[in-house]
C-alpha cells in the first residue's frame, strides 16, 4: 500500500497561500514534486525556496503528479480543479470552492464525473477543538443543535488594496467570499450541513473604498481606495429545512473589537469556541434535587495542533488509500457557496432569499 508521504504531490498557483502549504508539505517530509504558475518570478522563487521544478504549463507538472494542491486566486480555481480531475488527479482545493455560484457548480460536476476526487480546503475543520465539539455532538450530549452563532470580524484587517483580493472579478467578493466562508463551513458542518431554505443578508463597504482608510494589518502593498470594489462587512441570517438556524457576522473592517467566536447552541448543552485561542467551553445544566439545577460552563483541554497540517494528512491519505475522504467534499462546499451567493443576492435585493 502505497504511504501518504510517497503521493507524489504538486502545487498549482505559487503566491502566499501555496508557499504555506508547501512548508507545511516540507515540514512533513511529504514528496512534493513541482508547482505550477504563470509567473516567471513566482516560478523563480518557489524554485529557489523548496528546490524543485516549477512549471509555466499545468499539465507537464499534471504528468509529474499523483494530486495537486490548488491554491491560485479564486477566479482561477475552475480552469485548474477541472483540467487536473480530468488528468485523473486528485484535488485539494483551497477555499472558496469558486469565485462564482455558477463557476463552483462546473466543479461539482467536474468532480462527480472523475477518476480522482476533490477536497475542499476548510482546514479550521481540522482544529483539535472542533474535532472534540463535534465528538460531543456524535455522543449526544448537546441533544439537538439548533442554532450557531459564528463570527469572523477584524476590527481593520482588508488585504493589501490593490490584489486580487480586493477585486469583486477575480476573488468574486470581498471578506464574506474570503473569511466569511470559513464562518459558515464550520456553522453548517457543527448543523450537520442540513439542506439551507433560507437566507437574508447585508454586505456593506464602509472602510477599504476611503482614502483616509487606518488600518492595524495589512497584508501586501496598499494601492489605495481605488484598489479596492468589494464589500468589508457583512451580516446574514439563515434558515434550514430542519428549523436549526445561523446567524453570521464578517467584516475586514468594522468598529467593533475583533471576534473569532462561535457559540453552539443545543437542547441539552452547548458550547462557545474562539477559533483564534483554540479555546473550547461546554455549557450544561444537569438537575439534581427534583426541580434544582447545577449550571457549569468547562473548559475543554484539548491538544495543540495545526488545521492546516492536519488537513494536508488527511488529503494525502486519503489519495494513498485511493478512497475519497468523507469530510470536507465538494457537495459540502458548493452547499457553502449557495450560501455565499444568497447573501450576495439578498443584499443587492434589499430581502430574503429562498434557496428550496
Amino acid at each position: 500500500m502505497t504511504r501518504a508521504n510517497d503521493v507524489a504531490v504538486g502545487i498549482v498557483g505559487l503566491g502566499g497561500i501555496g508557499h504555506h502549504h508547501a512548508r507545511k508539505l516540507a515540514d512533513r517530509g511529504a514528496n512534493l514534486v513541482g508547482g505550477m504558475d504563470i509567473d516567471a518570478d513566482a516560478r523563480r522563487r518557489f524554485h529557489e525556496e523548496f528546490d524543485v521544478h516549477a512549471y509555466e504549463e499545468e499539465s507537464a507538472l499534471y504528468d509529474a503528479c499523483d494530486a495537486v494542491l490548488v491554491t491560485t486566486p479564486n477566479r482561477f480555481h475552475e480552469e485548474y480543479a477541472v483540467s487536473a480531475l480530468e488528468a485523473g488527479l486528485d484535488v485539494l482545493l483551497e477555499k472558496p470552492l469558486a469565485h462564482s455560484l455558477e463557476s463552483a457548480e462546473r466543479i461539482a460536476e467536474a468532480a462527480r464525473d472523475a477518476e480522482g476526487f476533490c477536497m475542499a480546503g476548510f482546514n479550521n475543520r481540522f482544529a483539535e477543538p472542533v474535532q472534540v465539539l463535534k465528538e460531543y455532538q456524535a455522543e449526544g450530549r448537546f441533544g439537538e443543535t439548533t442554532h450557531v452563532e459564528a463570527n469572523y470580524v477584524r476590527r481593520r484587517g482588508v488585504p493589501g488594496r490593490g490584489s486580487w483580493f480586493t477585486s469583486g472579478e477575480v476573488a468574486g467578493g470581498g471578506a464574506l467570499i474570503d473569511i466569511g466562508v470559513h464562518a459558515i463551513d464550520l456553522a453548517l458542518y457543527f448543523l450537520d450541513h442540513p439542506e439551507v431554505v433560507e437566507v437574508s443578508g447585508e454586505t456593506r463597504s464602509e472602510f477599504g473604498g476611503r482614502d483616509d482608510y487606518a488600518y492595524i494589518d495589512m497584508w501586501g502593498d496598499d494601492a489605495g481606495a481605488e484598489g479596492f470594489d468589494v464589500e468589508d462587512s457583512a451580516s446574514a441570517f439563515v434558515r434550514t429545512a430542519g428549523g436549526a438556524t445561523v446567524s453570521l457576522e464578517v467584516a475586514w473592517a468594522t468598529n467593533r473589537p475583533t471576534n473569532d467566536g462561535f457559540a453552539v447552541r443545543g437542547t441539552e448543552a452547548g458550547a462557545t469556541y474562539d477559533r483564534g485561542s483554540e479555546e473550547l467551553t461546554l455549557h450544561e445544566a444537569t438537575a439534581f434535587d427534583g426541580d434544582h439545577h447545577h449550571f457549569s460552563d468547562a473548559e475543554i483541554e484539548t491538544r495543540a495542533g495545526d488545521s492546516h497540517a492536519a488537513e494536508q494528512a488527511a488529503f494525502l491519505e486519503a489519495v494513498a488509500a485511493g478512497e475519497a475522504p468523507d469530510i470536507n467534499t465538494v457537495e459540502e462546499a458548493l452547499s457553502v457557496q449557495r450560501v455565499i451567493d444568497a447573501i450576495y443576492r439578498s443584499s443587492e435585493r434589499g430581502e430574503a432569499v429562498r434557496l428550496d
